[in-house]
Order: structure tokens, then C-alpha cells, then sequence
């Protein structure tokens, strides 16, 4: 697991940079962030489109608020807290259709070295089976409830801590553990047939 404390003070000195109007030091902390955030985004909505749109307003609301940013918690969980919630918003306005494109892959799966050597190989039978799968884990990401997911999206895709998920939904260690544990059974339910 990541740990994000060796950075602290370098997002402190660009927040304060951005807070006296250096828009350069925002745009570093873009750079640092950005593909952490679409991977939450994407996790959460399976839609790369909606994912780079809502990338871009997380950002936007984070740079005109930033003034008001008082660092008593990291610029980091603070950042997350902003894209879960803009993204939970975004998911409730949108309703229950998950939107999913089948050309679209899951970056985890897709970054995993076996994998990265299984498709080398481009078994066709391979492929089709992996896509598949790739498809139902997508597809059963999606039947979670936006609290189960955004757990689920943290823990086990981004390897967040339960304290820092913790932090940054504002709810206690045991609810994170707990949501983790109901959607966990559920995927499991959902994927029962895959897992004999």
C-alpha cells in the first residue's frame, strides 16, 4: 500500500503557492493527482467519457475553493473528498443505468503483468474469456450501491488504508470495514458462478 506522507509538505508549500495566485503550483498538483482521481472516478462510474468530464469539474471546484482550503487535513484527502462526492452526486443525477461501454478496460486489470503476458500471447479463446470476465467484474462493480463501490474502488483497486478511506468519506474505521465486508459478499454473490 501507497503511503502519502512523504508528500505532505510539498502539497502544503504548492497549496500556499496556489492560495497567493501562482496557478503553475496547481497545475504540479494536477499533474500529481489527476491519474489517481480518474482511476476513482473511473472505478466508480465505468465510463471513460463521463470519467474525463468529471476529472475535469473535480479539479475546476478544487482550484476555485482552494483559498478556502485550511489544511486540517491533507490537500490529498481533501482532493478525494471532493471527487467521491462530485462523483456519487454525478452517479444519483445519472440514476441506475450504468452506462457501460464494453470497449472500455479496467486499469487494474489491464496495469497486471500475468495479464500483460497473457495477452501477449493473444490466445484468441484467451482474450474472449478475459473480456468477459473484465465485463462481469465491471458489470457487478456496478450493481453495488455508490457507498459499497466507492469503498471497494479504494481499498481494493487504489490500495487506499482504511483510515485514510476513513478520512476522506468522513464516516469511522469500522463503517469502512464493514461496507468493504456487505460488498465483498455481494461481488462475491454476483460472481458466484465464476469463482466455482
Amino acid at each position: 500500500m501507497e503511503s502519502h506522507e512523504p508528500t505532505e509538505s510539498d502539497d502544503k508549500l504548492l497549496v500556499q503557492r496556489t492560495q497567493s495566485g501562482d496557478s503553475s503550483a496547481f497545475d504540479a498538483l494536477f499533474i500529481k493527482y489527476s491519474q489517481r482521481i480518474y482511476g476513482l472516478v473511473y472505478h466508480m462510474t465505468a465510463n471513460h467519457e463521463d470519467s474525463g468530464d468529471l476529472v475535469q469539474e473535480v479539479f475546476a471546484k478544487a482550484y476555485r475553493s482552494i483559498r478556502g482550503f485550511q489544511g486540517k487535513s491533507s490537500f490529498y484527502t481533501w482532493l478525494h473528498t471532493i471527487a467521491v462526492n462530485m462523483t456519487i452526486n454525478f452517479l444519483k443525477k445519472r440514476g441506475k443505468r450504468p452506462q457501460m461501454s464494453l470497449d472500455d478496460l479496467d486499469s487494474g486489470l489491464q496495469n497486471d503483468k500475468e495479464l500483460a503476458a497473457l495477452i501477449e500471447k493473444r490466445d484468441p479463446l484467451k482474450e474472449a474469456n478475459l473480456n468477459d470476465l473484465k465485463k462481469r467484474l465491471n458489470e457487478a462493480m456496478q450493481r453495488l450501491s455508490h457507498a459499497h463501490r466507492v469503498v471497494v474502488t479504494m481499498f481494493d483497486i487504489q490500495g487506499m488504508p482504511h483510515a485514510e478511506i476513513a478520512k476522506i468519506l468522513g464516516i469511522s474505521d469500522g463503517t469502512v470495514r464493514s461496507r468493504l465486508y456487505y460488498a465483498h459478499q455481494e461481488l462475491q454473490a454476483y460472481l458466484s458462478d465464476l469463482l466455482q
